[in-house]
């Protein structure tokens, strides 16, 4: 570690893995309700909705406090300065890590918006969004301040005030539904697959550069593809969520296709990295680092592009729209894309935060790919479900606690995997808390 005010990053890790933690804990929860007929008594307490209302926006914030965590570490050594206050980010954690509190209490007792991933109330927004707010004036001040501008930097920024800007587009509540899903389409497509895609591709590059030793120039010509592709795909692409709301036919093509390409720079990026680090034998001296970035690259592919194309093509959507179809997308493309970045990062950052030059990559290896797998064949066992219901119910034209009997012995399987995915995630969550160096080879 080179710069103090790097040390705030350990804390946003550290939130970010109790949260995520807290998360897969409801996942169980939620994959026992889909498996199980449970007591009326407990459904009056804790009901199915409540839980999955928090499930999903805990997925929201500790991926954003892993963002948040990571830009608070990049920064510094990309501008080689100190954060400008870090008072500013203990502020801003510590408002962000309260309004998830009082939200996530908030929902067991009925304070919701009740709309999927942006359910906390409105007085809870403008907490989030005033930090939002803080948290781009803390970077920008940094960047502005240092004056020494880099592509990994100026990408970054960029995302993160897209990120901060969309936000706004989801707090307006429109008396027409169609009016109010369209910008809330507007929030978690071009969050999501917009973006966050820009965060994604600036930490990913200047951990390649950092962990492999290659050119920076290799990784950032990717960033330049990425920000095109932003403009040019993530824009258009969130038309394959305007299936459902009468807007023109020719979203059904544009919207299916132009989305699925947006991971496409980043699984390039990691190619090039690849042949550039065996071409010069380039020494890692954290392979275990290495294998989370190329993880990430390749499930972000297979989940968010090969998965989101097949399930966005109209003649495939008209059918699986809403299923457990989406779902299995979902999983395996908010776990590669941006799950893995985090640990990526955690794995990069927390470490040199400790002082351990090697560590010990041991439970994190089992941590990772008894996750990776269960997630996999978690997105295997979702979609087969979801095949099922759409043609239970959309083919059939059954009910749809029908189509749940017909389903319930492929969410058994998933909360099989479920436990295995837990397993996982007790490992690497222990192990960032514990982390040691690794032993030195005589």
């Amino acid at each position: 570690m080179t710069y103090q005010s790097q040390r705030i990053s350990h804390w946003y890790f550290k939130a970010a893995l109790l949260l995520f933690a807290l998360q897969v804990v409801l996942g169980l929860w939620l994959a026992i309700n889909y498996s199980y007929t449970l007591p009326q008594s407990i459904v009056n307490v804790f009901s199915f909705a409540t839980a999955r209302a928090i499930h999903t926006n805990l997925l929201v914030l500790w991926m954003l406090l892993g963002f948040m965590g990571g830009t608070y570490y990049i920064v510094p050594e990309e501008t080689q300065s100190e954060i400008y206050s870090p008072a500013i980010a203990w502020f801003q954690l510590i408002a962000l890590v309260v309004t998830g509190v009082v939200a996530i209490v908030g929902f067991v007792f009925g304070w919701t918006q009740g709309r999927p991933l942006l359910e906390i109330p409105r007085p809870l927004d403008a907490v989030v969004v005033i930090g939002a707010l803080l948290f781009l004036f803390n970077v920008g001040m940094t960047m502005f301040k240092a004056n020494r501008w880099t592509v990994v930097q100026g990408t970054l920024l960029g995302g993160l005030l897209f990120l901060a800007l969309l936000y706004l587009f989801g707090i307006p509540f429109y008396k027409n539904v169609v009016i109010d899903w369209y910008y809330w389409w507007w929030v978690i497509h071009l969050w999501v697959e917009g973006a966050w895609e820009l965060v994604t591709g600036a930490i990913l590059a200047f951990i390649l550069i950092k962990t492999t030793g290659v050119d920076r120039h290799v990784v950032e010509k990717w960033l330049y593809v990425e920000i095109g592709l932003f403009l040019f795909t993530g824009i258009v692409g969130t038309g394959h969520h305007y299936y459902w709301i009468g807007a023109p036919k020719y979203w059904l093509w544009f919207g299916g296709i132009f989305s699925a390409l947006e991971p496409l720079p980043i699984l390039l990026m990691m190619i090039d990295t690849i042949m550039h680090v065996k071409k010069r034998k380039l020494e890692i001296k954290n392979p275990f680092t290495f294998t989370l970035a190329v993880g990430c690259a390749v499930l972000h592919m297979i989940g968010a592009g090969v998965l989101g194309l097949l399930h966005t093509l109209p003649q495939i959507n008209y059918y699986t729209h809403g299923s457990q179809v989406t779902v299995a997308h979902g999983h395996l493309a908010f776990y590669g894309a941006y799950a893995l970045l985090n640990f990526l990062v955690f794995y990069y950052a927390m470490p040199k935060l400790k002082g351990i030059e090697v560590y010990n990559d041991t439970k994190g290896k089992i941590a990772f790919w008894t996750m990776s797998s269960a997630m996999s064949l978690m997105a295997v066992t979702f979609g087969i479900a979801g095949v099922v219901q759409s043609y239970v119910e959309r083919m059939l034209g059954m009910g749809y606690m029908t189509a749940q009997h017909y389903m319930r012995l492929w969410f058994e399987v998933t909360l099989v995997l479920g436990i295995f995915f837990f397993i996982g995630m007790l490992f690497m969550v222990y192990d960032l808390f514990t982390l040691k160096p690794a032993k030195v080879k005589k």
